[in-house]
């Protein structure tokens, strides 16, 4: 679930994420996407092959699976989700992904994406091409390292989702999903106990390997037990303790 903390620096506060003049520099997603020790000159290489598209809608596409690999995408602002589409036509939910997170290295292996992305909401991406990030790589070290970074967080994420659906408690696995995103929020410096689920119950649910009934269920139980608070998309975190425990559970 991308809950590896990297060593970043602090995020610095900017202005709205969808404005098309932001640029590596002043982005303040730039701690997270960007290696630390990335010079000024080297910034701005990478910022002239970064390619800034308008807005995805909810529901648009980023890429569809067995396009042609020829970018990788960070998510400047929303939300988006990975799916797999069987050959009868059934969506699995692989992920979901927030800023400052990486998307489209399941290209890598075999030159096409073996995902679908699609929005979960209004959302900004910073298309970088490959063949460019990798003749870049090759003249700056540290950006090289830094991709190597990205690609080892994503073989965790795979290790880690592994692990929560192995679970065999519904309530284990929401607990643990709602700690991911808590996780995630607090890389950018925002709260980890008061936040907006992208997702619907209805993704929950199928990346959880659940039905909506028990999703909603256990998010009234949580509710209930004055673990959590809803109010619709918005949750608030009233007892990390005994999220953190539940998340623990096996039964």
């Amino acid at each position: 679930m991308n809950d590896i903390q990297p060593p970043y620096i602090k995020i610095q506060d900017a202005h709205c994420a969808h404005d098309k003049r932001v640029s590596c520099g002043n982005c303040r997603l730039n701690t997270i996407c960007l290696p630390i020790s990335l010079h000024l000159d080297d910034i701005d290489r990478l910022n002239n092959i970064v390619q800034r598209g308008k807005p995805l809608q909810k529901g648009e596409y980023l890429y569809r699976a067995k396009d042609t690999f020829d970018s990788v995408y960070a998510i400047r602002s929303g939300a988006v989700k990975a799916v797999s589409i069987s050959e009868t036509g059934n969506e699995q939910v692989t992920g979901f992904y927030l800023p400052g997170e990486v998307v489209g290295l399941d290209g890598l292996a075999s030159d096409i994406y073996t995902n679908s992305v699609i929005a979960l909401e209004t959302s900004s991406v910073c298309e970088i091409p490959f063949n460019r990030l990798e003749e870049l790589s090759l003249q700056i070290p540290t950006l090289q390292r830094h991709f190597f970074q990205l690609m080892s967080r994503e073989i965790t994420q795979e290790q880690q989702i592994i692990t929560l659906l192995g679970k065999s408690s519904a309530e284990a696995r929401i607990a643990s999903l709602l700690l991911s995103i808590s996780a995630r929020n607090g890389r950018r410096n925002l709260s980890t106990n008061n936040f907006i689920l992208p997702m619907s119950r209805t993704d929950i649910g199928n990346f959880l390997g659940l039905t909506i009934e028990t999703v909603s269920r256990i998010f009234t139980r949580l509710q209930k037990n004055k673990v959590i608070a809803v109010d619709k998309k918005e949750i608030v975190i009233t007892d990390m303790d005994s999220l953190q425990v539940i998340a623990k559970g096996t039964d």
